[in-house]
């Protein structure tokens, strides 16, 4: 019972911009470096649909409105942010949702895939294979669901780009000098090029393993940020590739939260914490600089650890 007037609370609940408020970060190391930190608490907007994830999706949902499209599809994984965000924001809005789930459909539900028909998407899942050529993909989908309005993996498109461009309205940022993100489809980097001012350098802190020179996260930040150059990707800070992690990087984040009350996932905001402190400690901004980390939310992903690995679970 408890459980059903949690769930019924949080469908009601809207996102609640006034919420993301901007958190300074003080430390030694910081301090002897001369460098500002503050976080741009995104995670802080809703429950459920967190952090970026409202963003990328607003646009998305105004055009199936607009289209008198019977819901919503799009894709992700067994512990996917952007399918519980898209559930339930699909949910507020009156429409149907349909997940397309990467791989085989798992004897035991993970904790994400409960919450996704808790919030009535239904879910279809497809072999790692058949998901990794997209374009066939999306191709028989279409043909499948065509009342369904189609949303990339991320909202990785356009319109994802457009509203992640609205985030810095969030915040002052004019005495910025660094703008710094975690990057997973480069969907919120480019958002973030576009809205930044031209003295300000972007940083993205690359989730996943990839090669520097050639990629999908390069590509399409180049594509889509509006012929703007003022951003630069870090490849180093992975710990293993996408959704891996090491002993290193959870005693970060316990320690993270410890100091400063600031909880971080282990696939992004975690990584992206980390990247930004070893950045500074090894003198690479220049003392004066002021960085804003923007704080994309997806805590839900750390139910996927062992209890007792965080401390803030």
């Amino acid at each position: 019972m408890v459980k059903l007037i949690l769930i019924k609370k949080v469908f009601n609940q809207p996102v609640d911009l006034t919420k993301a408020v901007v958190q300074p970060l003080a430390s030694d190391l910081l301090h002897n470096k001369n460098v500002a930190m503050d976080v741009l608490r995104l995670d802080r907007i809703h429950p459920v649909i967190s952090g970026n994830k409202w963003f990328k999706l607003k646009y998305h949902i105004q055009q199936a409105q607009q289209q008198n499209k019977k819901g919503i599809l799009s894709f992700g994984g067994a512990w996917s942010n952007h399918l519980v965000a898209t559930a339930l924001a699909c949910r507020q809005a009156e429409l149907e949702s349909i997940g397309i789930i990467r791989g085989e459909e798992p004897a035991l539900p993970s904790a994400t895939l409960q919450e996704l028909q808790e919030y009535h998407m239904q879910l279809r899942f497809v072999s790692r294979q058949a998901y990794s050529d997209e374009a066939a993909l999306i191709t028989a989908l279409q043909s499948l669901y065509p009342d369904y309005y189609i949303v990339p993996q991320g909202g990785q498109s356009e319109l994802g780009v457009q509203g992640a461009a609205e985030i810095l309205q969030l915040a002052q940022i004019k005495s910025y000098s660094h703008i710094c993100c975690a990057a997973g489809t480069g969907t919120m980097l480019a958002g973030l090029v576009r809205g930044s001012l031209p003295h300000q350098q972007v940083i993205g802190i690359c989730s996943l393993k990839l090669p520097e020179h050639d990629n999908s996260i390069h590509r399409f930040v180049k594509q889509y940020a509006g012929g703007q150059q003022h951003y630069t990707l870090f490849y180093d800070y992975h710990f293993g590739g996408y959704a891996r992690k090491t002993g290193e990087l959870i005693d970060f984040m316990n320690a993270i939260y410890e100091t400063h009350d600031l909880p971080t996932d282990f696939v992004y905001t975690g990584k992206l914490l980390f990247g930004m402190m070893h950045l500074a400690g090894s003198g690479y901004f220049e003392p004066g600089s002021r960085l804003l980390i923007v704080h994309s939310g997806g805590l839900q992903g750390n139910r996927s650890l062992p209890a007792g690995t965080l401390t803030f679970l």
